[in-house]
C-alpha cells in the first residue's frame, strides 16, 4: 500500500551554470541539503522551479536527477504539465519510470477554459495515467478548478489529491467538505505558506511551499508544531516567516527573491534564464541585503557589514492571538479539534 502524501514538499529551483545549462552537480547538492534539513518531499518542475523556462527534455532530466538523488529517502511529486494531453501523459509515463511517487498537473494554461473542459482534460489523464495524479489549482496562471469539478474528479482512483495555490482558506474548506466524506484518503496540500498554519489546523495534509527551499528547517518546524497542537508557538513562527515570504515574493519578479535568498544560504543557483535590466540588478542588490538581515535574525547567516535596521513590530500580536483563539474555539465547537 502506498503511503499517503503528507508534510512539506519543496518546489525547488534549478541551479544553472553561467551558460544557462542545468548545473546537475549543484542540483544534486541542493537535493541532499534539503533532505538533510527535514523536508518531507521534493517537487521538481513547479512554478518556483520555473518549469516553463525549460524545454520538455530538460524537464524530464530534472525529474530524473531528483529521483536518482532522493533515492527513496523522500517521495518525489513531479510537475508533469505540458502543452497538451498527449505530452502530459508521456511525461506521466516517464516520471513513473524514474520512480516518482506521483505527478502534479496544472489545469490547462494560456486559454481560459470552462469547468467542463477542465473536467474533460483531467478525466482523460485520470483514465490513462500510469502514476497517481494530484490536481494543481493555481487560478492566477491557469484555468481554475472549481469545487464541483474537484468533487467529480475525486471519483477517479488515480486522482489522489490537490495542491491549491489560491491561498483561499474558505475555498479549501469547501473542497474538504465536498470530497472527504467519499474520499477520506484524498490529499489536500496548500501552496501558499502565508496561510500554512490555518490550513493545517483545518485539516490540510501539508504544503508545497517555496519558502521551504530557503529555510527548510523552519518550514518543517512550523509543520511539526501545528501537528503537535502547539498552536501558540506555531502562530509566532508563522508570523515571522511571513516577513521572509513577503520580502521574497513582492520585492522582485517571481521567483528572483527566492533565488537571492537561496544563494545567501550557500547554494549556487547561477543566473536566471529571464534577463534582468540594470535597474533590476540594482534592486536585487538591495533585496539581497534585506534578505540577509532577515536570515541573520533567524541565525542562518551573518549580518551584512553595513548592519541591519531594528525590526519594526508590524504585527499586532494581541489581535492575531484573539483571532487565533476564536478560530480554535469554533473548531472545538464543531468537533474538529
Amino acid at each position: 500500500m502506498k503511503t499517503k502524501l503528507h508534510g512539506i514538499f519543496t518546489p525547488h529551483m534549478v541551479p544553472l551554470t553561467k551558460h544557462g545549462d542545468i548545473n546537475e552537480d549543484e542540483l544534486r547538492r541542493y537535493i541532499d541539503w534539503l533532505i538533510a534539513r527535514g523536508i518531507h518531499g521534493l517537487y521538481p518542475n513547479g512554478s518556483t522551479g520555473e518549469f516553463t523556462r525549460f524545454n520538455a527534455t530538460e524537464r524530464r532530466r530534472i525529474v530524473q536527477i531528483v529521483c536518482e538523488q532522493a533515492a527513496g529517502r523522500v517521495p518525489v511529486l513531479a510537475g508533469a504539465a505540458e502543452a497538451n494531453i498527449n505530452e502530459t501523459l508521456d511525461a506521466c509515463e516517464t516520471y513513473a519510470s524514474f520512480g516518482a511517487r506521483a505527478v502534479a498537473i496544472v489545469s490547462p494554461f494560456y486559454y481560459k477554459l470552462s469547468s467542463e473542459s477542465v473536467y474533460a482534460y483531467f478525466s482523460q489523464i485520470a483514465k490513462r495515467s500510469p502514476i497517481d495524479v494530484t490536481l494543481y489549482n493555481i487560478p492566477m496562471f491557469a484555468s481554475p478548478i472549481d469545487v464541483p469539478t474537484i468533487q467529480r474528479l475525486a471519483e477517479f482512483e488515480r486522482v489522489i489529491g490537490i495542491k491549491d495555490s489560491s491561498g483561499d482558506l474558505a475555498f479549501m474548506l469547501r473542497m474538504m467538505a465536498a470530497v472527504k466524506p467519499s474520499r477520506p484518503d484524498f490529499v489536500f496540500l496548500t501552496g501558499w505558506e502565508a496561510v500554512l498554519v490555518p490550513m493545517l489546523i483545518m485539516g490540510c495534509d501539508g504544503g508545497t511551499n517555496a519558502t521551504s527551499g530557503v529555510v527548510p528547517e523552519l518550514t518543517r518546524k512550523l509543520y511539526d508544531l501545528t501537528r503537535d497542537h502547539q498552536i501558540e508557538e506555531a502562530r509566532v513562527l508563522q508570523m515571522r516567516l511571513l516577513e521572509l515570504f513577503d520580502t521574497m515574493l513582492y520585492s522582485a519578479d517571481f521567483p528572483e527573491g527566492f533565488r537571492t535568498a537561496i544563494e545567501l544560504r550557500g547554494l549556487k543557483l547561477g543566473p536566471s534564464r529571464q534577463p534582468l535590466s540594470d535597474v533590476q540588478k540594482i534592486d536585487n542588490a538591495t533585496l539581497s541585503q534585506q534578505l540577509q538581515c532577515i536570515l541573520a535574525d533567524f541565525g542562518y547567516v551573518d549580518q551584512p557589514v553595513s548592519g541591519c535596521p531594528i525590526p519594526k513590530n508590524v504585527v499586532d500580536s494581541e489581535q492575531v492571538t484573539q483571532v487565533t483563539r476564536s478560530v480554535i474555539t469554533q473548531l472545538k465547537q464543531q468537533g474538529i479539534l
